[in-house]
């Protein structure tokens, strides 16, 4: 039996540094969000030595995600339903830190990346390499701010964005994110398909055939698993 914990790459505890974070770097942060996420992985941690002998038929393996978008995203506060949303209606969207950079991912990355490291995780004894922490995120090329990533998508998408004023409360949010996949590319032969622009292309398309005939939403991600497939 295989079993993979998704967590964040906010699982970290983010210095401000240039290089991308790797996953033998110190977790979590300090706002809670992140707190919440490196104390997850402690938990999963804990449970596993806890419970399943080192002999046992269960692997346990953990997976940190960089930012992903893509279509059929309808959830609150996320950058890409919060902005096609209200350009639908007519609105400006709201960015919380515009210059905030992110590891930008399609979906369809860290999900293949699972299945490849569930894979490797069932061929394996349970005291193998890969029952262990990896990072999948994009190559460096697709670490972009905030801001781009909404300039990107208006390059097809009629609106326009305003800054939210600073709140009072000093919450503090990582202004730069990035994730090192060597481990990943090395040990599972994964590694990304769609470049930033790209990513951004197919979920602009799937938002818009959505909004176009929106009975048809199954065979737009469909078509996204199958072009993926084809890279």
């Amino acid at each position: 039996c295989v079993a993979i914990f998704v967590t964040s790459d906010k699982s970290y505890d983010n210095v401000e540094w240039e290089w991308g974070y790797r996953e033998t770097d110190a977790l979590g942060g300090s706002d809670p969000y992140s707190a919440s996420k490196g104390g997850a992985e402690l938990a999963i941690r804990s449970f596993v030595r806890s419970f399943f002998p080192q002999n046992g038929a269960i692997r346990v393996g953990v997976a940190r995600a960089g930012n992903v978008i893509g279509g059929g995203d309808w959830a609150a506060d996320r950058l890409v339903p919060d902005s096609v949303v209200a350009w639908s209606r007519g609105d400006s969207v709201v960015l919380r830190s515009p210059s905030a950079t992110r590891p930008w991912q399609h979906v369809l990355e860290p999900l293949f990346g699972y299945l490849s490291l569930a894979k490797k995780m069932y061929e394996s004894d349970r005291n193998s390499q890969y029952n262990s922490p990896f990072n999948f995120g994009p190559y460096t090329s697709s670490n972009k701010k905030v801001k781009e990533l909404v300039y990107e998508i208006l390059k097809t998408w009629s609106g326009d964005w305003v800054e939210t004023e600073k709140s009072d409360t000093n919450m503090h949010e990582a202004n730069k994110l990035n994730l090192v996949i060597d481990k990943a590319i090395n040990l599972l032969d994964w590694e990304p398909k769609w470049c930033f622009e790209k990513t951004v292309e197919k979920t602009v398309t799937w938002y818009k055939s959505y909004y176009n005939d929106k009975e048809n939403a199954l065979n737009y991600c469909i078509k996204d698993v199958e072009d993926f497939l084809e890279v």
